[in-house]
């Protein structure tokens, strides 16, 4: 069934490490007006903020379940947040075969709005179901919240679209996630005794929420090559904030390096490592997403645009750009321009 709509509100680098494979760069790209600095002591750019902002990501509602022992309830197309307070359930991304197992105290984020479907603990559950165990021999039944996310553009961003499918927190505790906790409590609180103002209420802690699992998620041991890890490591967080503050600028492997105050080599290593591909191929899509933001929010030629977002050439963009979308930028800004 569907989900209802809810009640409311270091190895040495290699010259692939460094730059990348050859269609990453188009063409090369442009210099921009004025010289960037490079200073390590400047401000680190906010990429979890730029994510936020760009994908126009904004909590929606929250939803209490508490459905019968055996079920299956389908969420598409939207984030998805998933708070277990009693039971156990078992979380499958659609045509996935593989299933996680998560019970009282984990907390489970679709990030991306990946079709998933949220069922009961399985064999066990249906097992106990026909052998009509006695209620007070039966597990608990499982119970959780369930907080929606508004995903304006998930394509407009490769920060959102290489987050993973799905996040688990397991037993979520310690200091760092103690704010997941009193998040929780105040969502209970608009929940059972809603006022004016509480469908913004639930709007911004699901924002907090949001915001709070991806830091924990980045930070643990687990976590894979990806630009928050990345954003988060004392030295490739420069050169990742360096990026993105200048995505038109000439970039060489070399200021990025002197930028992190490593070698050109160890940069290389430790970027890939930590990011999951190499700079060339960062800065590219970095490129692209700071297009995408000129194409919807601006009436800029895209001759400009190229040029703004480090292309020498409109051809040299536009073929970059199709490549990503599947659709030449002139088309993309009237589409979206259009939904």
């Amino acid at each position: 069934m569907t989900a209802p709509p809810g009640n409311f509100a270091d190895r040495p680098a290699t010259s692939a490490d460094l730059l990348g494979s050859p269609h990453e760069f188009a063409d090369p790209p442009a210099l921009e007006d004025a010289a960037l600095g490079l200073d390590a002591d400047s401000q680190s750019h906010d990429l979890l903020s730029e994510l936020l902002r760009r994908v126009r990501l904004s909590g929606e509602r929250i939803v209490a379940y508490a459905p019968p022992r055996t079920f299956s309830i389908g969420f598409a197309d939207i984030g998805s947040l998933h708070i277990i307070e009693e039971g156990e359930l078992v979380v499958r991304v659609d045509g996935d075969p593989h299933v996680e197992h998560v019970s009282r105290g984990d907390v489970v984020l679709f990030p991306r709005g990946d079709p998933h479907h949220v069922s009961d603990g399985g064999k066990r559950a249906q097992a106990i179901v026909r052998a009509g165990v006695a209620e007070n021999d039966a597990p608990e039944p499982a119970r959780w919240l369930c907080g929606t996310f508004t995903i304006g553009d998930p394509k407009a961003s490769h920060l959102l679209g290489s987050l993973p499918a799905v996040i688990i927190l397991r037993g979520v505790h310690g200091p760092a996630l103690e704010g997941l906790e009193v998040a929780r409590r105040m969502l209970v609180i608009e929940m059972q005794s809603p006022s004016q103002g509480s469908a913004v209420m639930v709007a911004r802690i699901l924002d907090l929420i949001f915001i709070q699992i991806l830091r924990a998620w980045a930070a643990g041991a687990d976590a894979e090559p990806n630009w928050l890890p990345g954003a988060f490591d004392p030295q490739i967080g420069l050169a990742l904030s360096a990026i993105h503050r200048g995505p038109g600028h000439d970039w060489t492997v070399e200021e990025l390096a002197r930028a992190c105050n490593l070698s050109r080599s160890a940069f290389a290593a430790r970027f890939v490592a930590r990011v999951g591909m190499p700079p060339a191929a960062y800065l590219a899509h970095v490129r692209l997403d700071a297009a995408t933001d000129l194409l919807r929010d601006t009436s800029h030629p895209v001759a400009l645009i190229a040029q703004r977002v480090g292309y020498t050439s409109e051809a040299a963009f536009s073929r970059a750009f199709k490549n990503r979308y599947g659709t030449p930028p002139t088309r993309w800004r009237r589409d979206i321009r259009g939904r």
